[in-house]
């Protein structure tokens, strides 16, 4: 069990008196009547902001990329500039993003004038390549990530068309069925038509080796290392200057103590309103957040698989009610559940190896920014050239109508 000192020393200094005992059972019998106040973590909100504007340029490229042909005229961007979340207009935002797109003239119909148009640039091209590549390397973790989903759902079968809405949270390619599942037809059988919202993909094979937690592999590599047998347990760390009320403290420190309940194992016995149910969903909602590239996941993501996870109505209020392991941001004006111990100040601590797309992403835009800072550096150069030229030109001008005035004199 991994409590911060601080809470640790909360716990143990708790002596409860006869006559509560009485009111923390009651506690104990209504999981849903624990109430803990929200704090916000300034650090962690900070990381969803960081990324604020490459998604944004991300959105821009998947907007283009979809459509046929992967071009589109520009005026017809700037129709969706809305919906894409841009502030600013799309030319605008092309000329802060050098390096992305291409302008070039076309018609749209054969007898109407040229409009300019908007098609992906040779470097997003090679991005693209690369973006591939990284793919087939780590196609291994993409199958074992894809098996842990289907493997912890009640039934081993999930919504193929919520894995597709849900293919950028956990790092899934875009052609996860039409290319990878059916590549490894001994672990998934797809069901129905994706498209039509009545299409499943199964679990074919149990595969042991992924049925084990990130918690559950974490404990059997600190036994390894120490030689002592260390118990699967929840890393709980309060953030500087949040504080629970007593009551809460002990149902935690009471809870902690219960046995770990892999998201994994069967629990059609357990009881929806038990403790030991929530040991579970606190396990799966970790596990998919591990499993997850930023180790975050919105709330309504989430909820889109209550039915396959048997996750309760108010599932939500696991994520404050257990402060310690989960954060829910507010940025962006989204609910985002967030894994405490993944970051340290801010950053990711264990980054997924996927992740790799997202640099390759964000050495493109500095590529471009680089390109752009370079051409107003020499446009300044060339203004500031023009300027001293024009300088030069004025002084001789003086010069010689000084003469003029002296001659005539004379």
């Amino acid at each position: 069990m991994q409590f911060s000192n601080r809470l640790i020393h909360s716990l143990r200094s708790i002596n409860r008196k006869p006559h509560e005992y009485g009111f923390f059972m009651q506690f104990k019998a209504s999981i849903s009547s624990l109430k803990v106040a929200w704090r916000k973590d300034p650090k962690l909100d900070q990381a969803i902001e960081n990324d604020k504007k490459w998604k944004q340029c991300a959105r821009v490229v998947k907007e283009v990329l979809n459509e046929p042909g992967q071009v589109i005229p520009l005026h017809y961007l700037e129709k969706r500039r809305e919906r894409l979340g841009l502030q600013v207009k799309i030319k605008t935002f092309l000329d802060w993003n050098p390096g992305l797109f291409d302008l070039y003239l076309d018609r749209v119909r054969p007898k109407s004038e040229p409009v300019s148009f908007v098609r992906p640039s040779e470097r997003l091209r090679q991005f693209l390549e690369e973006e591939s590549r990284i793919f087939v390397n780590n196609e291994s973790l993409l199958v074992s990530k894809l098996c842990k989903l289907l493997m912890m759902s009640k039934d081993k079968v999930v919504s193929a068309d919520k894995l597709v809405q849900v293919k950028r949270e956990f790092g899934f390619p875009n052609d996860l069925l039409v290319n990878l599942v059916p590549k490894y037809p001994e672990y998934f059988n797809l069901i129905g038509e994706p498209g039509e919202g009545k299409s499943f993909l199964q679990l074919v094979k149990w595969n042991p080796e992924f049925a084990k937690s990130v918690i559950e592999l974490r404990a059997e590599e600190e036994s390894r290392l120490t030689g002592i047998r260390t118990r699967p347990a929840f890393n709980w760390k309060l953030p500087p200057g949040f504080f629970i009320r007593k009551e809460v403290r002990e149902w935690i420190r009471d809870w902690m103590e219960l046995p770990y309940v892999s998201p994994y194992d069967d629990v059609l016995h357990l009881d929806q309103s038990s403790r030991e149910m929530e040991k579970r969903n606190v396990g799966v909602f970790h596990e998919l957040l591990s499993l997850s590239l930023y180790k975050r996941v919105p709330i309504p993501i989430l909820g889109k698989f209550s039915d396959e996870y048997r996750f309760s109505n108010a599932f939500s209020n696991v994520f404050t009610r257990h402060s310690g392991i989960f954060y829910t941001s507010l940025k962006c004006g989204i609910k985002t559940a967030m894994l405490r111990e993944a970051y340290k100040d801010g950053e990711l601590i264990d980054r997924d190896p996927l992740l790799e797309i997202k640099d390759r992403f964000l050495e493109l835009l500095a590529e471009g920014h680089k390109q752009k800072d370079e051409l107003l550096r020499l446009q300044r150069e060339m203004v500031q050239k023009d300027m001293e030229m024009m300088a030069v030109s004025n002084n001789d001008l003086d010069y010689h109508k000084c003469e003029e005035e002296e001659d005539a004199v004379i």
